[in-house]
């Protein structure tokens, strides 16, 4: 079955099931009754600031290993998950993050699942859903407008318009912003180089996902800083006189949005940074509101766990102030075999050997995994190309390392086929605990980076590019050391070049540059050729969606 074929398999699944009203779905979560803005008869916006509880769910975070161009089907597996945890009468809810439209008109698509384990309203989820990314893009750049303002009348602030950090975003893979001209229509503005990030690296994104409350959002949009004066002083988003309109953009966006899963089970999505080069986890906000509104809140972590899950449990965790009781690390045969060098059209050929090969990838994610202390079950995503002794030969595997080890069909069969992962789970959430997070506020960033440079990717050595290190010396004589690093590199492998596969040793890690994310609270660190403003390839998804009869088309 090819990757257009199974788009249009998911549409024609997800259009056979009929949905409940979102009113129906509210009614499965009574904490949010009386809390609801609806939009349509499919989606609404719950309202947290006005829901107190002390109750605390278990939290359960979902990984995978190093993606691949297959896919792992990570989404597909939580919400499989947590249409099991409801069959089996488990009071779960599932937190995930919104698509961005740069994948899903270029190469990744959207993220909604697939088969019998999405969240629908598909389309709508895929593209403007209830206007969130609109709404971060919107004041992203009027922040970046304003500093432009301010330098047309006067520079007040004595900005050096050359050490202007802030960039202007758009939720586009559009490469030829990657650097632009700006300040040209006037003898009055400055003209300077530009270079537009994807509203998904921005930082507006990582501060929304990682305020806990407006006043929260506010303390962090006034300390983004925006450009240094000529004598070195940092200049902040707050000295502009701006926070107050970012803030009245932002306000409704901050509520997170009720869709459903396909077997009409509650399903938060809110905010949607990559983990390639952002942090790459949902909001806090619907993490926080998910635990107290269920007894199992499943959300995933993008990209493979040396990138989502690493920010997940050094980032979010210590400032949502709780951590996963369990984790669930997703691996695929296909993974396997594409992680020893098989080639595409050798994938579905049944390859023992090949698995077998493959499994240092697993490996690796799994022995990074356990310096978090936090109980793991490794569980594989079953497709129908894959055979019994390849399937043996990665239980062998987790058996040797007394690793619980489940098997989900979700994608063909929806809850039913994640029920024994579910009763997996729910015994490990109850186990011991003793989650710590790597990086710690009194490392240094340099050796942040040195330690997560062998600790998590394998690296022998680390070395710094003129400007990174310029950069970095910079910033710890600032005071900026006690902030944790959010590294972007590729996704494809746990070194920053793709083509190492598997569990690459002995390797060299290069950081090119560094950026202060002020207002999230951490140090974007940038590795090998990674970019904030990715392209599109040369047959995009676009080329597939279309609109025919009122229907959405291609669309997955």
């Amino acid at each position: 079955m090819g990757m257009g074929d199974e788009n249009m398999e998911d549409i024609e699944i997800a259009r056979s099931i009929k949905k409940l009203p979102i009113q129906k779905v509210l009614e499965r979560v009574p904490l949010f009754q009386n809390h609801a803005t609806f939009y349509g008869n499919d989606m609404a916006k719950i309202d947290p600031w006005q829901i107190e509880t002390t109750h605390r769910g278990k939290l359960i975070l979902v990984t995978a290993i190093s993606p691949t161009p297959y896919g792992e089907g990570k989404t597909t597996v939580s919400i499989g998950l947590h249409d099991a945890f409801r069959k089996l009468g488990k009071n779960s809810l599932l937190t995930l993050r919104e698509p961005s439209l740069g994948p899903v008109f270029g190469m990744k698509g959207g993220a909604t699942g697939g088969g019998y384990s999405q969240v629908v309203p598909m389309d709508e989820i895929n593209l403007h859903f209830t206007g969130d990314f609109h709404a971060i893009t919107a004041a992203n750049n009027l922040l970046c407008a304003a500093i432009d303002n301010h330098l047309y009348f006067g520079n007040a602030l004595n900005i050096d318009p050359q050490t202007i950090c802030f960039q202007r975003c758009l939720d586009m893979n559009d490469r030829s912003l990657r650097t632009v001209t700006i300040g040209q229509s006037s003898v009055r503005e400055v003209e300077r180089k530009e270079h537009f990030q994807i509203t998904a690296a921005s930082e507006i994104m990582t501060i929304f996902c990682l305020s806990r409350s407006l006043a929260d959002l506010r303390k962090r949009l006034e300390r983004i800083v925006v450009a240094y004066t000529y004598d070195g002083k940092e200049v902040y988003a707050k000295d502009l006189h701006v926070v107050g309109s970012m803030m009245v953009l932002l306000k409704n966006s901050m509520m997170p949005n009720l869709v459903q899963t396909l077997e009409g089970n509650p399903v938060l999505i809110h905010g949607g940074p990559f983990a390639n080069i952002a942090h790459g986890c949902n909001s806090i906000i619907a993490t926080d509101l998910a635990l107290k509104a269920s007894d199992y809140c499943i959300t995933e972590a993008g990209f493979g766990a040396d990138l989502g899950a690493e920010k997940f449990l050094d980032i979010k965790c210590p400032v949502l102030g709780d951590h996963p009781s369990c984790l669930v690390l997703v691996a695929t045969i296909k993974a396997f075999k594409y992680n020893a060098g098989v080639l595409k059209e050798d994938i579905l050929k049944e390859d023992v050997t090949s698995v077998e090969r493959g499994l240092d990838n697993l490996k690796a994610h799994v022995e990074n995994l356990q310096k978090y202390h936090i109980p793991l079950v490794v569980v594989l995503n079953r497709y129908e190309s894959d055979t019994d002794r390849e399937i043996a030969v990665v239980k062998s595997y987790c058996d040797s390392l007394r690793l619980p080890f489940a098997i989900t069909t979700s994608y063909r069969d929806g809850g039913n086929g994640a029920i024994a992962l579910a009763r997996i789970v729910a015994d490990l959430v109850t186990e011991e605990n003793h989650y710590q997070p790597l990086q710690t506020k009194d490392q240094t960033l340099m050796e942040k980076i040195a330690l997560l440079a062998h600790e998590v990717y394998h690296a022998e050595d680390v070395i710094y590019s003129d400007t990174a290190l310029k950069k970095l010396q910079e910033l710890e004589k600032k005071g900026h050391n006690y902030l944790p690093i959010c590294v972007a590199k590729t996704q494809y492998s746990l070194s920053d070049n793709p083509k190492l596969l598997g569990n690459p040793r002995g390797f060299t890690l290069h950081v090119t540059d560094l950026c202060l994310y002020h207002g999230a609270g951490f140090v974007t660190v940038l590795l090998g050729n990674i970019l904030t403003m990715p392209g599109l390839p040369n047959h995009p998804n676009y080329e597939k969606i279309d609109l025919v009869d009122d229907q959405v088309v291609g669309l997955s």
